[in-house]
């Protein structure tokens, strides 16, 4: 299948972004930080929900698929910072995903990557605790049972015998792949890549449309291995382009590219960027489901924060001759700068970061709410572009 290249229609309002000082950076950097001691109290031994209420969190334990955004964000302000606080919760912490991956609490899913990567996998690397290496591999050994070799995928939710989830890849699921392709590399054992150099082709091959857009879940035949469906779950239709779906194929498949090399996965996250630019407001900052171009649909300022890490992935990649390549980096930083202008939550009223976000349209669940994983890729852009930096995915 050929995925057309859409050019960027409207260059200029992105060639008139001015690159960021550091002073900008580092402003922009200390109101996060602000928020982040604002919260730090109350998760220490406990973790933010998904999205919040009201623009605040509710404290829950070590349960849900998003816990390890918060970790990563300890870790990254430990980083910027040196502040020692940071990394004492964030090592508090590790200690719960040690004990959560002994006791399967909660890993019957894909978002593995998503607990670990950000939290153990970048403790092992950042503090040399091998406790956090060996819960790391557990995590990936739970992620890898779930590849199935006749479809080529990893089941995304759902127990593995449940014939309604069997075969169901996400699009989400290509930022779970670097724990694997870690694992590959900490243990030596093949396997862990191989599933996932199988499942970025799938994806590749099924969650893009001729179109480069991106459906949010396909459904795969685990018994013929046959494609059977693209559909929809937090999006406004099967035919639709789910924001955030969008942006983690954007950062995802240039993630890709970073793990195996393949040359064409690099293209696929610039034709996806280019649809994704296409269609945003003048503000940079994407409506939920990106069908809805103009009126008053809600914002996803998660889906923009995740948007400008994949273009600053992609420009690491891209060639300085490539003739998008600034453009890209003008475009996350005008994402990031308007986040940082007109949807920072609340100090006094707040104990997240980014408002203005939404976790599942559909049920009606975090709208217009913080959603952690916008403020960890918040955070991690501002990173990007703060300084060079070895992504923890």
């Amino acid at each position: 299948m050929t995925i057309v290249n859409e050019p960027i229609t409207d260059r200029g309002r992105i060639d008139r972004i001015a690159l960021p000082t550091t002073e900008a950076v580092d402003a922009a950097i200390s109101r996060v930080i602000e928020r982040i001691d604002r919260a730090l109290p109350s998760f220490v031994d406990r973790f933010p929900a998904p999205s919040s209420e009201a623009l605040v969190y509710p404290a829950i334990d070590n349960v849900e698929w998003t816990n390890g955004f918060w970790t990563g964000m300890l870790w990254l302000a430990w980083e910027l910072t040196g502040g020692h606080r940071y990394r004492a919760a964030a090592e508090a912490q590790v200690a719960s995903f040690v004990a959560r991956a002994d006791a399967r609490i909660g890993v019957e899913h894909h978002d593995l990557g998503f607990l670990y990567t950000p939290s153990a996998c970048a403790a092992w690397r950042l503090t040399g605790d091998a406790e956090a290496r060996r819960a790391g591999l557990l995590a990936a050994d739970y992620l890898l049972a779930r590849f199935d070799p006749v479809s080529g995928v990893i089941q995304a939710w759902g127990d593995l015998n449940d014939p309604a989830e069997a075969g169901r890849m996400i699009v989400d699921c290509n930022l779970n792949l670097p724990l694997l392709y870690w694992a590959s590399a900490e243990s030596g054992d093949m396997r862990y890549r191989v599933a996932a150099e199988r499942h970025l082709t799938q994806a590749a091959r099924y969650l893009v449309r001729p179109d480069a857009s991106t459906f949010h879940t396909f459904h795969m035949d685990t018994r013929t291995g046959k494609a059977l469906r693209g559909t929809t779950h937090q999006g406004y239709s099967d035919s639709s382009c789910w924001a955030r779906g969008q942006a983690w194929g954007i950062y995802g498949f240039a993630l890709g590219f970073a793990h195996s090399g393949r040359a064409p996965l690099i293209g696929l996250s610039a034709r996806l960027a280019n649809y994704f630019l296409n269609r945003v407001p003048d503000d940079l900052v994407c409506r939920w489901d990106l069908i809805f171009t103009d009126g008053d649909a809600p914002r996803d300022s998660s889906a923009a924060a995740i948007a400008s890490c994949g273009l600053l992935e992609l420009v690491r990649h891209l060639p300085v001759s490539d003739p998008d390549r600034e453009l890209y980096a003008r475009a996350a930083w005008g994402m990031i700068d308007s986040l940082d202008r007109n949807h920072l939550a609340p100090v006094a009223a707040s104990n997240g970061v980014l408002a203005d976000g939404v976790y599942h349209m559909p049920n009606r669940i975090g709208v217009d709410e913080c959603c952690i994983w916008g403020d960890y890729f918040y955070l991690e852009a501002l990173m990007r572009i703060r300084r060079v930096w070895s992504p923890y995915w």
